[in-house]
């Protein structure tokens, strides 16, 4: 059977890339196959754990590439010659851009570590989400997956998942809850969601 062939951009130590490997070694993720992980860092442990998957990986630096829109134009090349159907950023770093989200509208997933709208958008990313919940006194927080616009954590929401603060948490143990609780188990879930979706949508093709 045919199946969304889906790349994975990631920029660290890629546990939710490892979310989505163990999801589809159980089966839970069966309508897609992590065929590509690119990584925008060099060393990233994420490029370890594609290597142990037997998932081909690449290196891509805007840095190396000179300038954004050359960073961007590597990128889209790689996911075109790997016949690319669905990109999920798992941990990715870097704001794509209005021109590279739509080539794949509706064909981006992000997961984001707080119930959106709350504690997201340009500059809320790793611990800062977390810091700031606390801050804040919130007494409920999650993660969200949601479709990739041009606007930082702006995109459609697709899933939510709600995570308690307890007493005495700090923003690594918070991360850590949120990540175990939430992260691992929506990513995966909208990955198939989203790759079963474009394979009905391929059977309605002309």
């Amino acid at each position: 059977m045919d199946k969304t062939r889906i790349a994975v951009l990631v920029s660290g130590g890629g546990t939710n890339l490892q979310a989505l490997l163990d999801a589809q070694k159980s089966g839970a993720l069966s309508s897609g196959r992590i065929v590509l992980v690119i990584s925008n860092k060099p060393g990233a442990y994420a490029l370890e754990r594609a290597r142990l998957a037997g998932v081909e990986s690449l290196t891509i630096t805007k840095r190396g590439c000179g300038s954004a829109e050359a960073f961007e134009q590597a990128l889209l090349e790689a996911l075109e010659a790997h016949g690319i159907e669905l990109v999920i950023l798992a941990g990715f770093m870097s704001i794509l851009s209005a021109d590279f989200t739509r080539r794949y509208d509706k064909r981006i997933l992000n997961v984001h570590p707080s119930l959106i709208p709350s504690f997201c958008g340009q500059g809320f990313y790793g611990l800062k989400v977390h810091e700031a919940a606390l801050r804040y006194g919130v007494k409920v927080t999650g993660a969200t997956v949601h479709y990739v616009n041009e606007i930082p954590d702006g995109g459609q929401i697709l899933l939510q998942k709600a995570v308690p603060i307890l007493p005495g948490d700090t923003p690594e143990i918070l991360q850590k809850r949120v990540m175990e609780q939430a992260e691992w188990i929506l990513l995966p879930e909208a990955a198939e969601l989203v790759s079963r979706r474009i394979l009905k949508e391929k059977e309605l093709e002309p």
